[in-house]
Protein backbone atom coordinates (compact mmCIF):
# COMPACT_ATOMS: atom_id res chain seq x y z
CA UNK A 1 0.00 0.00 0.00
CA UNK A 2 1.32 3.46 -0.89
CA UNK A 3 1.40 5.57 2.27
CA UNK A 4 3.42 8.35 0.69
CA UNK A 5 1.96 11.85 0.67
CA UNK A 6 -0.16 12.86 -2.31
CA UNK A 7 0.48 16.14 -4.14
CA UNK A 8 3.65 16.52 -2.12
CA UNK A 9 7.36 15.85 -2.47
CA UNK A 10 8.38 12.32 -1.44
CA UNK A 11 11.56 12.87 0.55
CA UNK A 12 12.93 9.33 0.40
CA UNK A 13 13.37 9.70 -3.37
CA UNK A 14 16.13 12.19 -2.61
CA UNK A 15 18.20 10.00 -0.27
CA UNK A 16 20.35 6.93 -0.89
CA UNK A 17 19.39 5.52 2.51
CA UNK A 18 17.33 6.62 5.46
CA UNK A 19 17.62 7.28 9.16
CA UNK A 20 20.19 5.45 11.25
CA UNK A 21 20.53 2.93 8.42
CA UNK A 22 22.90 5.51 6.89
CA UNK A 23 25.47 4.83 9.60
CA UNK A 24 28.86 3.52 8.55
CA UNK A 25 28.89 -0.17 9.46
CA UNK A 26 30.56 -1.13 12.77
CA UNK A 27 33.59 -2.87 11.26
CA UNK A 28 34.42 0.04 8.95
CA UNK A 29 33.84 2.57 11.74
CA UNK A 30 36.25 0.79 14.08
CA UNK A 31 38.85 0.67 11.32
CA UNK A 32 38.44 4.40 10.70
CA UNK A 33 38.76 5.26 14.38
CA UNK A 34 41.66 2.90 15.05
CA UNK A 35 44.27 5.48 14.01
CA UNK A 36 42.45 8.62 15.10
CA UNK A 37 44.41 10.30 17.92
CA UNK A 38 42.74 10.16 21.32
CA UNK A 39 42.66 13.27 23.44
CA UNK A 40 43.93 12.40 26.91
CA UNK A 41 45.04 14.23 29.98
CA UNK A 42 41.91 16.15 31.01
CA UNK A 43 40.32 14.44 34.03
CA UNK A 44 37.10 16.40 33.49
CA UNK A 45 36.34 14.51 30.27
CA UNK A 46 34.33 11.74 31.89
CA UNK A 47 33.06 10.05 28.71
CA UNK A 48 34.76 10.25 25.32
CA UNK A 49 34.95 7.94 22.32
CA UNK A 50 36.73 5.05 24.01
CA UNK A 51 33.67 2.98 24.94
CA UNK A 52 31.38 3.64 21.94
CA UNK A 53 29.01 5.46 24.25
CA UNK A 54 26.06 7.62 23.28
CA UNK A 55 27.38 11.08 24.13
CA UNK A 56 30.39 12.94 25.52
CA UNK A 57 30.30 14.11 29.14
CA UNK A 58 32.43 16.90 30.60
CA UNK A 59 32.53 17.61 34.32
CA UNK A 60 31.90 21.20 35.44
CA UNK A 61 31.92 20.63 39.20
CA UNK A 62 31.14 17.87 41.69
CA UNK A 63 27.41 17.97 41.01
CA UNK A 64 27.16 19.09 37.37
CA UNK A 65 28.45 17.78 34.06
CA UNK A 66 27.57 18.74 30.48
CA UNK A 67 26.32 16.07 28.07
CA UNK A 68 27.04 16.81 24.39
CA UNK A 69 25.85 14.88 21.35
CA UNK A 70 24.95 15.39 17.71
CA UNK A 71 22.99 13.22 15.32
CA UNK A 72 21.64 13.73 11.81
CA UNK A 73 20.53 11.65 8.85
CA UNK A 74 18.72 11.59 5.52
CA UNK A 75 14.93 11.07 5.26
CA UNK A 76 13.47 7.81 6.53
CA UNK A 77 9.87 8.79 5.67
CA UNK A 78 8.38 10.93 2.93
CA UNK A 79 6.39 13.41 5.01
CA UNK A 80 8.64 16.41 5.87
CA UNK A 81 6.94 17.11 9.20
CA UNK A 82 7.25 13.47 10.31
CA UNK A 83 10.91 13.42 9.22
CA UNK A 84 11.61 16.50 11.35
CA UNK A 85 9.96 14.96 14.40
CA UNK A 86 11.80 11.68 14.01
CA UNK A 87 15.22 13.24 13.46
CA UNK A 88 14.83 15.53 16.48
CA UNK A 89 13.58 12.68 18.70
CA UNK A 90 16.55 10.56 17.67
CA UNK A 91 19.05 13.36 18.37
CA UNK A 92 17.71 14.11 21.85
CA UNK A 93 17.71 10.41 22.72
CA UNK A 94 21.47 10.26 23.25
CA UNK A 95 21.19 12.63 26.21
CA UNK A 96 18.47 10.48 27.76
CA UNK A 97 20.58 7.39 27.05
CA UNK A 98 23.30 8.77 29.35
CA UNK A 99 20.73 9.38 32.09
CA UNK A 100 20.80 13.12 31.46
CA UNK A 101 18.29 15.93 30.98
CA UNK A 102 18.39 17.95 27.71
CA UNK A 103 18.81 21.72 28.00
CA UNK A 104 18.95 23.11 24.46
CA UNK A 105 19.71 22.23 20.85
CA UNK A 106 21.07 23.72 17.63
CA UNK A 107 20.07 22.35 14.25
CA UNK A 108 22.11 20.63 11.53
CA UNK A 109 20.58 21.12 8.06
CA UNK A 110 21.49 20.06 4.55
CA UNK A 111 18.99 20.88 1.82
CA UNK A 112 18.97 20.72 -2.00
CA UNK A 113 17.82 24.28 -2.50
CA UNK A 114 17.43 24.01 -6.28
CA UNK A 115 15.61 20.67 -6.20
CA UNK A 116 12.99 21.02 -3.47
CA UNK A 117 10.65 23.87 -2.52
CA UNK A 118 11.67 25.75 0.60
CA UNK A 119 8.39 25.00 2.35
CA UNK A 120 9.56 21.38 2.61
CA UNK A 121 12.45 22.49 4.81
CA UNK A 122 10.05 24.68 6.78
CA UNK A 123 7.90 21.62 7.54
CA UNK A 124 10.95 19.57 8.55
CA UNK A 125 11.99 22.37 10.93
CA UNK A 126 8.46 22.66 12.29
CA UNK A 127 8.50 18.98 13.21
CA UNK A 128 11.88 19.39 14.88
CA UNK A 129 10.84 22.48 16.83
CA UNK A 130 7.62 20.88 18.11
CA UNK A 131 9.50 17.79 19.26
CA UNK A 132 11.98 19.96 21.12
CA UNK A 133 9.07 21.76 22.76
CA UNK A 134 7.75 18.37 23.89
CA UNK A 135 11.15 17.69 25.43
CA UNK A 136 11.08 21.07 27.19
CA UNK A 137 13.95 22.57 25.21
CA UNK A 138 14.43 25.06 22.36
CA UNK A 139 16.33 25.09 19.09
CA UNK A 140 18.56 28.09 19.71
CA UNK A 141 20.40 28.25 16.39
CA UNK A 142 22.15 25.98 13.93
CA UNK A 143 23.99 25.66 10.65
CA UNK A 144 22.78 24.84 7.14
CA UNK A 145 24.38 23.95 3.83
CA UNK A 146 23.14 23.44 0.27
CA UNK A 147 23.40 19.67 -0.15
CA UNK A 148 22.37 17.07 -2.74
CA UNK A 149 20.43 15.07 -0.15
CA UNK A 150 18.14 16.46 2.56
CA UNK A 151 19.74 16.10 6.00
CA UNK A 152 18.34 17.10 9.38
CA UNK A 153 19.39 16.60 12.97
CA UNK A 154 20.45 18.35 16.14
CA UNK A 155 23.41 19.00 18.35
CA UNK A 156 21.96 18.67 21.85
CA UNK A 157 23.38 19.92 25.15
CA UNK A 158 22.23 18.31 28.38
CA UNK A 159 23.06 18.24 32.07
CA UNK A 160 23.77 15.35 34.41
CA UNK A 161 25.11 14.70 37.89
CA UNK A 162 28.59 13.24 37.22
CA UNK A 163 27.98 10.66 39.95
CA UNK A 164 24.95 9.32 38.06
CA UNK A 165 26.22 8.92 34.50
CA UNK A 166 24.83 5.80 32.87
CA UNK A 167 27.46 4.44 30.51
CA UNK A 168 26.80 1.51 28.21
CA UNK A 169 29.64 -0.37 29.91
CA UNK A 170 28.37 -0.89 33.47
CA UNK A 171 26.45 -4.15 33.05
CA UNK A 172 27.07 -6.87 35.66
CA UNK A 173 26.60 -10.62 35.49
CA UNK A 174 23.11 -11.43 36.72
CA UNK A 175 21.55 -8.17 35.48
CA UNK A 176 18.21 -8.22 33.69
CA UNK A 177 18.01 -6.50 30.27
CA UNK A 178 14.97 -4.32 29.63
CA UNK A 179 13.94 -2.40 26.50
CA UNK A 180 11.32 0.28 25.86
CA UNK A 181 10.40 0.18 22.14
CA UNK A 182 9.56 -2.64 19.71
CA UNK A 183 11.95 -3.66 16.93
CA UNK A 184 11.28 -3.60 13.20
CA UNK A 185 11.74 0.11 12.48
CA UNK A 186 14.30 -0.28 9.69
CA UNK A 187 12.36 -3.04 7.98
CA UNK A 188 9.07 -1.16 8.09
CA UNK A 189 10.74 2.04 6.90
CA UNK A 190 12.17 0.13 3.95
CA UNK A 191 8.63 -1.04 3.20
CA UNK A 192 7.57 2.60 2.91
CA UNK A 193 10.02 3.08 0.04
CA UNK A 194 8.71 0.09 -1.89
CA UNK A 195 5.05 0.84 -1.11
CA UNK A 196 4.56 -2.36 0.88
CA UNK A 197 3.57 -1.02 4.29
CA UNK A 198 -0.03 -0.73 5.48
CA UNK A 199 -1.42 2.58 6.68
CA UNK A 200 -1.70 1.10 10.17
CA UNK A 201 1.94 -0.01 10.00
CA UNK A 202 3.05 3.42 8.84
CA UNK A 203 1.27 5.14 11.70
CA UNK A 204 2.74 2.67 14.19
CA UNK A 205 6.33 3.05 12.99
CA UNK A 206 6.11 6.86 12.90
CA UNK A 207 4.63 6.89 16.41
CA UNK A 208 7.45 4.61 17.59
CA UNK A 209 10.20 6.76 16.08
CA UNK A 210 8.59 10.00 17.31
CA UNK A 211 8.26 8.92 20.96
CA UNK A 212 10.85 10.62 23.15
CA UNK A 213 12.95 8.48 25.47
CA UNK A 214 12.18 10.81 28.38
CA UNK A 215 12.33 8.06 31.03
CA UNK A 216 16.10 8.05 30.52
CA UNK A 217 16.39 11.12 32.75
CA UNK A 218 14.67 9.23 35.58
CA UNK A 219 16.71 6.09 34.96
CA UNK A 220 19.83 8.17 35.51
CA UNK A 221 18.84 8.61 39.15
CA UNK A 222 18.41 4.87 39.80
CA UNK A 223 21.40 3.09 41.33
CA UNK A 224 19.95 -0.26 40.28
CA UNK A 225 20.36 0.70 36.60
CA UNK A 226 23.94 -0.36 35.88
CA UNK A 227 24.12 0.35 32.13
CA UNK A 228 22.02 2.30 29.65
CA UNK A 229 22.08 2.92 25.91
CA UNK A 230 19.63 3.45 23.07
CA UNK A 231 19.05 1.04 20.21
CA UNK A 232 19.82 2.70 16.88
CA UNK A 233 21.83 1.97 13.75
CA UNK A 234 23.59 -1.22 14.85
CA UNK A 235 20.34 -2.94 15.84
CA UNK A 236 19.49 -4.55 19.17
CA UNK A 237 22.17 -7.22 18.77
CA UNK A 238 24.87 -4.68 17.91
CA UNK A 239 24.16 -2.32 20.77
CA UNK A 240 23.89 -5.25 23.16
CA UNK A 241 27.32 -6.36 21.93
CA UNK A 242 28.76 -2.90 22.62
CA UNK A 243 27.30 -3.18 26.12
CA UNK A 244 28.81 -6.64 26.59
CA UNK A 245 32.26 -5.68 25.35
CA UNK A 246 32.32 -2.50 27.42
CA UNK A 247 31.60 -4.47 30.60
CA UNK A 248 33.62 -7.59 29.76
CA UNK A 249 30.54 -9.84 29.93
CA UNK A 250 28.26 -11.76 27.59
CA UNK A 251 24.56 -11.25 26.96
CA UNK A 252 21.74 -13.68 26.28
CA UNK A 253 18.63 -12.30 24.55
CA UNK A 254 15.39 -14.28 24.42
CA UNK A 255 13.77 -13.80 21.02
CA UNK A 256 10.33 -14.78 22.29
CA UNK A 257 10.35 -11.95 24.84
CA UNK A 258 11.63 -9.21 22.53
CA UNK A 259 8.81 -6.92 21.30
CA UNK A 260 8.66 -6.65 17.50
CA UNK A 261 6.10 -4.79 15.40
CA UNK A 262 4.02 -7.60 13.94
CA UNK A 263 4.17 -6.48 10.32
CA UNK A 264 7.98 -6.58 10.36
CA UNK A 265 8.09 -10.40 10.60
CA UNK A 266 6.25 -10.88 7.32
CA UNK A 267 8.20 -8.13 5.57
CA UNK A 268 11.49 -9.76 6.58
CA UNK A 269 10.28 -13.07 5.12
CA UNK A 270 9.53 -11.25 1.86
CA UNK A 271 13.08 -9.90 1.77
CA UNK A 272 12.07 -6.31 2.51
CA UNK A 273 15.06 -5.59 4.74
CA UNK A 274 17.46 -2.62 4.73
CA UNK A 275 21.03 -3.24 3.62
CA UNK A 276 22.23 -2.09 7.02
CA UNK A 277 20.79 -5.22 8.66
CA UNK A 278 22.99 -7.42 6.46
CA UNK A 279 26.04 -5.18 7.00
CA UNK A 280 25.56 -5.28 10.75
CA UNK A 281 25.28 -9.07 10.78
CA UNK A 282 28.45 -9.42 8.70
CA UNK A 283 30.36 -6.90 10.81
CA UNK A 284 29.60 -8.66 14.10
CA UNK A 285 30.78 -12.03 12.81
CA UNK A 286 30.85 -14.84 15.36
CA UNK A 287 30.26 -12.46 18.27
CA UNK A 288 26.52 -12.68 17.53
CA UNK A 289 25.14 -16.20 17.80
CA UNK A 290 21.64 -17.54 17.11
CA UNK A 291 20.28 -20.63 18.82
CA UNK A 292 16.92 -22.30 18.32
CA UNK A 293 14.32 -22.08 15.60
CA UNK A 294 14.98 -18.69 14.01
CA UNK A 295 14.99 -18.52 10.21
CA UNK A 296 17.76 -16.59 8.47
CA UNK A 297 15.21 -13.94 7.47
CA UNK A 298 14.01 -13.51 11.03
CA UNK A 299 17.56 -13.28 12.40
CA UNK A 300 17.78 -9.96 10.56
CA UNK A 301 15.12 -8.50 12.89
CA UNK A 302 17.80 -8.34 15.57
CA UNK A 303 20.44 -6.59 13.42
CA UNK A 304 17.87 -4.31 11.75
CA UNK A 305 19.07 -0.70 12.12
CA UNK A 306 16.63 1.13 14.37
CA UNK A 307 16.06 4.84 13.88
CA UNK A 308 15.09 6.53 17.14
CA UNK A 309 14.79 3.17 18.85
CA UNK A 310 14.13 2.50 22.50
CA UNK A 311 16.35 2.40 25.55
CA UNK A 312 18.22 -0.76 26.49
CA UNK A 313 19.26 -1.10 30.13
CA UNK A 314 20.97 -3.58 32.43
CA UNK A 315 19.23 -3.62 35.80
CA UNK A 316 19.97 -5.38 39.09
CA UNK A 317 17.68 -8.45 39.20
CA UNK A 318 16.02 -7.54 42.50
CA UNK A 319 14.96 -4.15 41.07
CA UNK A 320 13.78 -5.25 37.62
CA UNK A 321 10.07 -5.52 38.45
CA UNK A 322 10.08 -2.08 40.09
CA UNK A 323 11.86 -0.50 37.12
CA UNK A 324 9.44 -2.12 34.65
CA UNK A 325 6.43 -0.90 36.64
CA UNK A 326 7.78 2.65 36.67
CA UNK A 327 8.55 2.60 32.93
CA UNK A 328 4.93 1.61 32.28
CA UNK A 329 3.80 4.45 34.54
CA UNK A 330 5.98 6.80 32.46
CA UNK A 331 4.10 5.67 29.32
CA UNK A 332 6.89 3.79 27.57
CA UNK A 333 5.64 2.03 24.44
CA UNK A 334 6.81 -1.23 25.98
CA UNK A 335 8.71 -2.16 29.14
CA UNK A 336 9.89 -5.69 28.49
CA UNK A 337 12.54 -7.90 30.09
CA UNK A 338 14.35 -9.32 27.07
CA UNK A 339 17.41 -11.11 28.40
CA UNK A 340 20.17 -11.33 30.96
CA UNK A 341 23.84 -10.62 31.50
CA UNK A 342 26.19 -13.54 32.14
CA UNK A 343 29.89 -13.93 32.75
CA UNK A 344 31.92 -14.09 29.55
CA UNK A 345 33.27 -17.53 28.74
CA UNK A 346 36.16 -16.36 26.62
CA UNK A 347 35.33 -13.53 24.20
CA UNK A 348 32.35 -11.30 24.93
CA UNK A 349 29.33 -12.26 22.88
CA UNK A 350 25.59 -11.91 22.38
CA UNK A 351 23.48 -15.05 22.03
CA UNK A 352 19.91 -14.79 20.77
CA UNK A 353 17.87 -17.76 21.91
CA UNK A 354 15.08 -18.62 19.49
CA UNK A 355 11.58 -19.71 20.52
Amino acid sequence: MDVRPTNQVCLTKYSHGGGCGCKIDPAALHEILANVPRFAGNPNLLVGIESDDDAAVFKINDSQAIVVTNDFFTPIVDHPYDFGRIAATNSISDVYAMGGTPLMAVSIVGFPVNKLPLNVMQEIMRGGVETCQDAGIMIAGGHSIDNEEPIFGLCVIGMIDPRRIKKNSGAKAGDVLITTKPLGIGIMSTAVKVQSLSQEGYEKVVRTMSTLNKPGAWLGSQESVHALTDVTGFGLAGHALEMARGAGVSIILEAGKIPVMEEAWGLATEGIVPGGAYRNLAAFGGAIQFNGNLSTDHQLIFTDPQTSGGLLMAVAPDAAEEIIAKLKELNCLVAAPVGRVVAANGACSVTIEGP
